[in-house]
């Protein structure tokens, strides 16, 4: 007879404990002065306080690491309402939603965020994940704009419009990509701008865009 296999409900609660210890750790490591040079599985353990094997079993890799440690801030900075706000049936709405909920993330804390978009630009395995996190984002606006291509009411205007052509929808995602991205919005955070403010005016040049994009094919 072969043995049969017991998962203990406390087991199971010290290893998430364990887990989120050591994302924890990882995510301090990133945001300290040193950052990516500090960050290794070794260096992770120690923060941990728990062994290299430990890290390594829970995870695997540097990388899924590093993957923990995106997952976990963009949880805390609510980027899970983006799934709701997609099914809202006014893409008007949508895409004020959306923005909103990007904006509230860069801003949640924009000084961790900085550091690991920092990092992400000087090494290479680091950078990799960035951009696979930020073609999330365009797949995103991607299916939104498809969506806005049928959908005049956006538009304000009674009149519907001509389905937009495909290079107008490829320039609108490339354009709500941009400016939906954290350098962007750090950049009219400076001088003062509160993240509201800031949000305003990304909602506004999206809406322009739009706008812009429907006028192609008129």
């Amino acid at each position: 007879m072969s043995p049969r296999s017991y998962n203990s409900p406390g087991r199971d609660v010290a290893a998430s404990q364990t887990k989120e210890r050591i994302v924890a750790a990882a995510t301090a490591i990133l945001g300290s002065a040193k950052g990516v040079e500090d960050f290794s599985l070794e260096a992770v353990a120690k923060a941990a306080g728990v062994t290299r094997l430990t890290v390594y079993n829970q995870f695997g890799s540097r990388r899924a690491v590093l993957e923990a440690v995106f997952d976990a801030v963009a949880v805390r900075g609510g980027l899970h309402r983006l799934a709701e706000a997609m099914t809202a049936p006014d893409t008007h709405a949508a895409l004020a939603r959306i923005i909103a909920i990007f904006c509230e993330f860069w801003s949640f804390d924009p000084g961790a965020l900085g550091l690991l978009h920092a990092v992400g630009s000087s090494n290479p395995e680091f950078a990799e994940s960035i951009s696979a996190r930020n073609e999330r984002r365009r797949r995103l606006f991607s299916g939104l704009v498809r969506r806005i291509a049928q959908d005049a009411s956006l538009l304000h205007t009674p009149v519907r419009h001509a389905p937009l052509r495909q290079k107008a929808q490829h320039d609108l995602v490339d354009v709500l990509f941009a400016l939906t991205s954290f350098a962007f919005f750090a950049q009219l955070t400076t001088g003062g701008r509160t993240a509201e403010a800031a949000c305003r005016m990304v909602q506004e040049l999206a809406q322009d865009a739009v706008r812009r994009a429907a006028g192609e094919t008129d």
